[in-house]
């Protein structure tokens, strides 16, 4: 569809040996290797959409300032300056992304698992956003191809290439679903680790019962920390605090509730796992216009947390009311043939 420049091909290993001294790290931890390699990998996506939502931004800009309807351009419109809005708060979080996880690699020594997931997961999916409102207010001038406008004596902008070649992003090097599972996995390997045990029904009850008393010990003092309020004198860095700790219990509670069958709950984790990564597109938004210093950064921070909040608030709406079951029961349905007369065309 996109990345024409890309060429695909299968390789086939046939009788290969491969000699000691030429072993990656030790036999028998390739995957150790490729999953390594996988959290540099997913940093050069949000990278590359920093660049092309940089470029997005720019065209619309000019665009919309050029382009008059209704006696005068089209940008000063609420509807468009919203998205021009959003553009920019958006680029400007994923560059304080990728800058933040980019210093951690330097540092050698990181464990950027969670970081990298984030940066993948919100960075492509907001670049696709923003490429889509790109096509959206340039209209059909936007979805010609440049080889058409060219021969009609236009500009091109390459914004229909980009659409193209966006889509990609939410797929390779982890999709976006993939994505948001390793985020929830890495949320509750600390408490599986803790109190794992206390609900493996494999163990015996005496095993189980010891690890009970120490989950017990163990959230005894952690839970209620959880409901302490941490003050801070950023009001941003106060409301990323204070909901980290919503989060966590909201974790906690939705592991006494389904227990094993957590894991199941894809649709929850999938909630919790962005309401994190929100918090910490804020935080990294945050420091990035601390350290520059640049007071009119301050404003596109707060245009990032405020959209932040707005998304966090819908998000743990959700976790309490939502129609997951009805609509995985119509899914099972519609996976077993029950509704294939939808799918003929009447003629």
């Amino acid at each position: 569809m996109g990345l024409k420049a890309l060429y695909n091909g299968v390789i086939k290993f046939n009788n290969v040996r491969v000699p000691k001294e030429n072993v990656v790290l030790a036999e028998g931890k390739g995957m150790r290797v490729a999953l390594n390699t996988l959290n540099i990998g997913r940093l050069t996506l949000p990278a590359i959409c920093v660049g092309a939502s940089k470029e997005c931004l720019r065209t619309m800009r000019q665009w919309t300032a050029t382009r008059s309807q209704w006696g005068q351009a089209i940008g000063k419109h609420q509807a468009l300056a919203d998205k021009l809005a959003r553009m920019a708060a958006d680029t400007y979080a994923m560059e304080a992304m990728v800058e933040l996880c980019a210093g951690l690699v330097d540092k050698k020594n990181c464990d950027i698992r969670v970081e990298s997931a984030m940066a993948k997961m919100w960075g492509t999916e907001a670049y696709w956003t923003i490429v889509d409102n790109s096509m959206q207010m340039k209209g059909g001038r936007a979805y010609e191809t440049d080889e058409s406008k060219e021969q009609r004596g236009e500009e091109r902008d390459g914004i229909e290439r980009m659409f193209r070649d966006a889509r990609i992003n939410l797929i390779f090097e982890g999709s976006s679903e993939i994505m948001r599972l390793i985020l929830a996995r890495e949320a509750l390997d600390p408490h599986l680790k803790i109190a794992g045990d206390v609900v493996n029904s494999k163990l015996p009850w005496s095993k189980r019962i010891k690890a009970a008393v120490r989950a017990g010990l163990h959230y005894a003092w952690w839970y209620p920390k959880q409901w302490i309020p941490t003050y801070h004198p950023n009001k941003h860095s106060r409301y990323v605090r204070n909901t980290s700790k919503k989060l966590a219990r909201t974790l906690f509670h939705s592991m006494i509730r389904y227990g094993p069958g957590l894991d199941k709950q894809q649709l929850l984790l999938g909630r919790l796992t962005e309401i994190g990564t929100e918090l910490f597109v804020m935080m990294c938004a945050l420091l990035k216009s601390e350290y520059s210093g640049d007071d009119n950064e301050k404003e596109l921070v707060d245009a990032i947390v405020r959209n932040g909040q707005f998304k966090i608030k819908e998000k743990f709406a959700a976790i309490r009311s939502n129609n997951d079951k009805q609509n995985y029961k119509l899914g099972r349905k519609v996976l077993d043939g029950d509704y294939k007369k939808i799918e003929r065309v009447v003629a």
